[in-house]
């Protein structure tokens, strides 16, 4: 089983314990400042900012049932292994594009409508797709041109998409979009739905000023588009 971590970074954590709620995470113990967890479909961290990642920062971190099993199928690629104190033995997967992301040993059950869904942002995408496939994440629907394509763990997924190199925030919900866009202002966030040419998509400000949060619907339209699995 592989689970998607996504993590956030910021400096107002507790406002994001807020946003985290609304849209249906829950969490297995008390968030603190430095490092809160919820849960749904995949997992969303609320990690305080620090000198290395700054607001806004968003990383991927893979768990998995076994590190060794990991590092055996991830041997023709770019892996530094290492500890982390709370977190145990870890993996560091680097693309030749200098993104990385992380992998330990760990799980957590799928519930709810809403998915972590953090975008993986390179030109190649095979690259990513073969590091992240090779890690259990199977392709689902991908864009006819080459430029998009969304890989689902057992719980959570990953986004893959053409442009500068980097991680970015997003998640997908399966819930009524209005519906959820009104909790959403009734618990004070300015939140909207748009029209996109893949679906609608709920955006809010970010609560650390940076660029806006994606909550994406579940894309139905296919123009341009296929399922690969």
């Amino acid at each position: 089983m592989t689970v998607v971590q996504q993590i956030l970074y910021t400096r107002r954590p507790e406002r994001w314990w807020a946003l985290a709620e609304v849209l249906g995470f829950t969490t297995p113990f008390a968030p603190a400042p430095e490092w809160g967890e919820f849960h749904a479909d995949g997992v969303l961290a609320v990690h305080h900012a620090t000198p290395e990642h700054a607001p806004g920062a968003v990383d991927v971190h893979l768990l998995v049932e076994d590190v060794n099993a990991a590092a055996s199928t991830l041997s023709s690629f770019d892996v530094e292994r290492g500890s982390m104190e709370g977190v145990g033995e870890m993996l560091t997967v680097r693309a030749a594009s200098g993104v990385a992301i992380s992998v330990s040993a760990g799980s957590a059950a799928r519930s709810g409508d809403v998915s972590v869904q953090p975008i993986w942002f390179q030109q190649d995408l095979a690259e990513p797709r073969a590091i992240l496939e090779a890690l259990g994440l199977r392709a689902g629907i991908a864009s006819d041109r080459g430029g998009w394509v969304e890989l689902h763990a057992e719980a959570g997924r990953v986004g893959l998409h053409s442009g500068d190199p980097g991680i970015g925030l997003s998640f997908e919900t399966r819930e009524d979009l209005d519906a959820l866009a009104q909790r959403l202002r009734d618990a004070g966030f300015d939140a909207s739905v748009v029209d996109e040419a893949f679906a609608r998509t709920i955006r809010i400000p970010d609560p650390d000023g940076g660029a806006e949060i994606w909550i994406n619907g579940v894309q139905e339209d296919l123009h341009g588009y296929h399922r690969e699995s």
